[in-house]
């Protein structure tokens, strides 16, 4: 039976309530409080989901509180990914392998474990709309952050073959040198390339609602017509680079099916329910967009 988002009981909060959070710089975009409290009140969980807004210099300090304070740990945004992994006293292999850590949970112990569940988010998004990956074919990431790092591992581990651009061109230097097989294009002229390609992603904070370069939209002109065009971005939902990539006739997925798989695990791991992705939960988020 399919649950409406109308019929989701209130959410429940007492003084033994379990606390998690999602920390970034800005965080006032993330839609992840509105998911994760969503399924609190779905599965009638005895919690709360918060924004927590950290600038980079207070980020471990912002941990070590959050730690201290009870909570069971927290989803982690831009720029606090690549940190996050550095905080971290273990790491599941996909973090490892990323250098970047989007889910930290507080062990009892008082260890945090470090996991990277962006990649995997991010290639189920593609699934869900009919587009996986295929094996033996090109991908170009813009940006060479934490997410860049997620998805360019989880991409290689499926034989799709990663190209990296970033303006910075030492970062896209340094992350192509991190996973073996990976190559560089230079910031200047990717938009001349893109028709060495299957997929573009844009792993980056351009076009995002409040963030660096909201008009972000370059040119797709060189695009093969086979081209498909991911933007992690969520906010907004219609990116100026996928209304671009609408406007050629090119495929596109949006960001709003990353963050909704990419949160499953964290959920299990905090509040001890693995929730599932359905219509009514994407139908929940999108009403808060």
């Amino acid at each position: 039976m399919t649950t409406s988002a109308s019929s989701v009981p209130e959410q429940i909060i007492t003084g033994k309530a379990r606390l998690a959070g999602v920390l970034g710089w800005p965080v006032a975009h993330s839609r992840s409080p509105a998911l994760h409290n969503y399924w609190l009140r779905r599965y009638g969980v005895d919690g709360a989901y918060v924004p927590l807004p950290a600038a980079p210099a207070r980020f471990e300090a912002a941990v070590r509180g959050l730690q201290a304070a009870g909570f069971r740990g927290a989803n982690v945004t831009i720029p606090h990914k690549e940190a996050a992994y550095s905080l971290a006293d273990k790491l599941d292999q996909t973090a490892r392998r990323a250098g970047a850590v989007n889910t930290l949970v507080f062990r009892e112990d008082g260890t945090i474990l470090g996991l990277s569940t962006d990649g995997d988010g991010f290639v189920a998004s593609l699934e869900a709309e009919g587009l996986p990956p295929r094996p033996r074919t090109r991908a170009l990431l813009l940006g060479a952050g934490g997410a860049a790092r997620s998805v360019a591992a989880a991409l290689q581990d499926r034989g799709i073959e990663v190209c990296i651009t970033n303006r910075t061109q030492e970062r896209a230097t340094a992350l192509a040198a991190a996973l073996p097989g990976a190559d560089v294009l230079p910031w200047p002229v990717w938009e001349r390339e893109l028709g060495a390609f299957a997929l573009l992603v844009n792993t980056t904070s351009l076009g995002m609602e409040g963030g660096p370069d909201p008009l972000f939209s370059p040119s797709l002109a060189h695009a093969a017509d086979d081209l498909v065009v991911a933007d992690i971005v969520y906010v907004p939902r219609m990116t100026p680079l996928l209304a671009s990539a609408r406007q050629q006739g090119l495929r596109t997925v949006g960001g709003l099916g990353m963050l909704l798989h990419q949160a499953r695990l964290g959920f299990r791991e905090w509040f001890g329910v693995d929730p599932q992705v359905d219509k009514a939960t994407q139908d929940h988020v999108l009403g808060s967009l």
